[in-house]
């Protein structure tokens, strides 16, 4: 019987979530944080700057039970300028994205305005206060299209800052440190 492996990582931002770079640009891929065994695949995706929670393993089916439509996903999301009630009961009932060139009303989830989570500074700036305020949300969602929370937070007149996925179904990112990589038994 095979003994598959299964990892917890924290994705740095500029990371391109797979092993390779089809574009051969001089970014990082997921091998450039640890010695991954042969056929390591991740679980969905975070695009390159994105941040946060990144779920890893050698079994397909493993795989395919994490992506389904079964699992919460939580973002804590930066976005530009202050988020009101109304943005907020937009991003929960579902808004109208762009995807694969259609238009797409996403499904309803779950948003709340957070305090600052005071994530470590990432390698890129975001920005400073001279610029206007901003704001920090809590969005959660169990589907995932292409950059759709930078989408949604867009659809409602607020633009992703920065993004890092804290949680999938019960995996929490916690205290993980940027570019940490946890192997753990089981994923579910």
């Amino acid at each position: 019987m095979i003994k598959h492996r299964h990892f917890i990582i924290h994705k740095p931002w500029g990371v391109i979530s797979q092993f390779v770079n089809p574009a051969k640009r001089k970014k990082k891929l997921l091998g450039d944080l640890y010695d991954f065994p042969e056929k390591t695949m991740a679980i969905g995706r975070l695009d390159v700057p994105s941040e946060g929670l990144l779920l890893l393993t050698t079994d397909g089916k493993v795989s395919a039970e994490i992506r389904s439509h079964k699992y919460e996903k939580e973002y804590y999301v930066q976005v530009d300028g202050v988020v009101t009630n109304d943005a907020i009961e937009q991003l929960k009932t579902g808004v109208e994205i762009g995807f694969n060139g259609k238009k797409y009303t996403t499904k309803p989830g779950k948003a709340a305005m957070i305090k600052d989570p005071n994530f470590p500074l990432r390698s890129q700036k975001i920005r400073d206060e001279r610029h206007g305020p901003t704001s920090w949300l809590s969005i959660i969602i169990k589907e995932g299209k292409f950059r759709q929370v930078r989408k949604m937070t867009a659809a409602v007149g607020l633009p992703t800052l920065r993004l890092v996925r804290v949680r999938i179904g019960a995996i929490e990112l916690g205290n993980l440190e940027v570019g940490g990589v946890l192997e753990v038994d089981k994923l579910v």
